[in-house]
């Protein structure tokens, strides 16, 4: 690492000379010996440009990239313009991060403060913060914001994305919460059982709207029976689909929480992708990490400054209420620049065309045999059919011919179409399908 340290040998000495010391190793004087390392660490020697280069893309030639995607459950394949990439790539904000010194940062402010006032806009609510690390932190922190002396429990629809159930739980046994699962009836959540399992001591209940099986839930119902007895409404929601359906603000939610992923963002091995967060006025101190707010400088021009920075897990660790401490900054940027590219015009288009090729493959698989739809509920852009035999085969075929099929669950397949889905690609799948039948 000699050649990428920026002091030169003579400096580094003069700094050895006035730390009274002959080498660098001097340094680790105070360790225990059997820590220090006495051997190279093993790592290959060093390459050449073009041989990494080489070796980089035998490597990603093992990747198997599908021309046709009907796979969603959480990450989705939406059409990207091409000016998302075209600012984000920019190297003022290449390396956007976390503003420590934040009033100097004004570009960086600015950014974070549209992407906030456009997230108030998809959710009809009142504040937004500076991002989250992804959809399902997201949720757990917003269960965190709730949580009270006496009203700890949570309560979470079993029909939520299984890793957002994981992670809220995850964070709730380390707090020291209770969570219930509310269960699911005909792949929508069971509210006969919701309104059973509310009492004075539950500090939330979590819905998604779409949930997991791409279902639209009752979330007005769902809130009313919540807010009945005193606890608050978090609502998780698909960013695509709520441009076209009620806001959590229309629904009374309290919070609103979700993955943007789909928000100019795209499939990667796990990300990096952002979970945005929004609530009521009357809960925004209690939102974690970072509030941008736009104020006038000395002169009268605008400016930005941070309204709010809890970062109190700094200084209270395990007292804490968040686990945030930094907010995805460059995904946030592509959230901003998608959402003022597509306009809401752009991003009805998309959740209606989303809307509408989903019903129309959902249709055409229906007329296979053992591909019925699960549920006979109104959905979004995601449903459930039934899981024929040899569905595990039937999927491979799909593979073979570059198309990712639906994601198999225990008792049906789950699939998805967005607006990059084209008649003939769906078709094409349902031609497969017979054949492979």
């Amino acid at each position: 690492m000699g050649n990428y340290l920026p002091s030169t040998e003579s400096q580094r000495g003069e700094m050895l000379d006035y730390l009274g010391l002959r080498s660098p190793e001097d340094l680790y004087a105070a360790a225990p010996e059997e820590l220090l390392l006495k051997s190279p660490l093993g790592l290959p020697g060093g390459k050449a440009e073009m041989e990494v280069m080489r070796e980089m893309e035998r490597l990603a030639a093992k990747n198997s990239v599908f021309t046709s995607v009907f796979r969603g459950a959480g990450a989705y394949r939406h059409y990207i313009p091409a000016i998302v990439n075209a600012v984000i790539g920019k190297e003022t904000f290449a390396t956007a991060y976390t503003p420590y010194q934040a009033e100097l940062s004004q570009g960086i402010l600015q950014s974070i403060f549209e992407y906030q006032s456009m997230i108030c806009e998809l959710t009809g609510l009142d504040a937004a913060n500076a991002s989250v690390y992804d959809g399902a932190s997201a949720a757990a922190e917003a269960a965190a914001m709730c949580r009270e002396r006496k009203r700890a429990r949570v309560l979470i629809s079993a029909a939520a994305h299984p890793e957002v159930i994981e992670t809220v739980r995850t964070y709730c046994w380390a707090a020291g919460a209770p969570v219930e699962l509310i269960a699911a009836k005909d792949g929508a959540t069971d509210l006969q059982a919701l309104a059973s399992a509310l009492g004075g001591d539950v500090s939330c209940f979590y819905l998604a709207q779409p949930n997991f099986f791409g279902i639209l839930e009752d979330a007005e119902e769902a809130a009313r029976l919540t807010h009945q007895h005193g606890a608050k409404f978090i609502m998780g929601i698909n960013p695509i689909a709520a441009a076209i359906l009620k806001t959590p603000g229309e629904c009374c939610a309290d919070i609103a929480v979700g993955e943007g992923q789909p928000l100019g963002l795209p499939l990667g091995f796990g990300g990096p992708y952002l979970g945005f967060m929004a609530a009521t006025a009357a809960l925004t101190r209690k939102l974690p990490g970072r509030i941008v707010g736009q104020t006038a400088d000395s002169e009268g021009s605008r400016a930005f400054v941070l309204t709010l920075q809890a970062r109190e897990q700094h200084i209270r660790r395990e007292k804490a209420g968040s686990n945030i401490c930094s907010n995805e900054a460059l995904c946030a940027m592509a959230a901003s620049v998608y959402l003022a590219a597509m306009g809401p015009a752009g991003m009805r288009e998309a959740a209606s065309q989303s809307l509408s090729k989903a019903h129309y493959l959902a249709a055409e698989l229906g007329k296979l045999p053992g591909f019925g739809l699960k549920y006979q509920r109104e959905f979004f852009h995601e449903f459930v059919t039934e899981k024929p035999a040899g569905s595990d085969r039937l999927l491979a075929y799909l593979e073979e011919h570059g198309i990712l099929g639906g994601l198999p669950l225990d008792d049906g397949i789950l699939w998805c179409a967005t607006e990059m889905n084209t008649r003939e690609e769906m078709d094409r799948l349902v031609s497969l399908l017979k054949e492979a039948l």
